[in-house]
Order: structure tokens, then sequence, then C-alpha cells
């Protein structure tokens, strides 16, 4: 006799002593929502950057604030350029693609950033999308 996924996994592993969910996530800041930022660049789903991600590249550093860089225009870029990747056909749950950050004046201060956009599960089972380097994962 079939049984549900869930009774078979808590046969296996036992019942959940714990689940960190992705509103905790978001609350602690290991999660920023940019799902308004997102919605304006056309995504339908809530999206989330990692702290590691919002911390290393789209805060820009002094440098680059001083070069007219803002966090507004990295996230935008980060997010345009996953729609970007989505519609050269990158489908699927997890997405690879790149992004050029300027971190002064001159081409010796781009620096190219691989980024992974992984599509999942939220809290409730709706889909949601969180976009993080891939040391994050």
């Amino acid at each position: 006799m079939n049984q549900p996924n869930e009774n078979r996994n808590e046969d296996l592993f036992g019942e959940v002593i714990h689940a960190y969910t992705r509103a905790q996530a978001i609350q602690d800041g290991e999660l920023i929502d940019v799902t308004t930022t997102a919605q304006e660049a056309g995504f339908k789903y809530p999206v989330a950057v990692t702290r590691n991600l919002w911390g290393a590249w789209i805060e820009p550093n002094e440098k680059a604030k001083s070069y007219g860089q803002d966090f507004k225009g990295r996230l935008w870029d980060v997010l345009w350029l996953l729609r970007v990747a989505i519609r050269r056909g990158g489908g699927g749950e997890h997405i690879t693609y790149q992004v050029l950050f300027q971190n002064g004046p001159g081409n010796r201060s781009r620096q190219t950033v691989t980024l992974w956009a992984i599509c999942g599960p939220g809290d409730d089972g709706e889909p949601v999308i969180t976009i993080m380097l891939p040391e994050d994962y």
C-alpha cells in the first residue's frame, strides 16, 4: 500500500525536530526579500537574495559608491540579467548566470560574478526564487 511521501520520510528519518522556514530566514536577515523590485522587473514569484550576495556585491563598497554605484542599480542588474537568462532558455529549477559589477573607474575595476538562482517551494509549497553565490548553497 502506497503511503504519502510525508509518512515515508517520517518513517525513514523520524519526526521533524526543527524546520528553519524562509520567513524566519528573512526575519533573521539571512535572506533579503527583494520581491517588490523583482515585480518591477517582471517576476511573478517572491524573490530573495542571500545575505552574503547582498553584502559582497549588491551593496557597493565606498570606492564603488564614489563612482556612482548604488544598491538599487546593482540589484536591478542582478534581477534583469536573471530575466535574460530565463528567457534564453534557462528553464528548470536552477539557473547559473553572470553579472558584471563595476567597483571603481576603468576596466580593471570590473568583475564578473557567477550567480545561482533556484526556484523551489516556499514555506507553504508556493514557488519562490532565491538568488545566491554558489558558495551560499
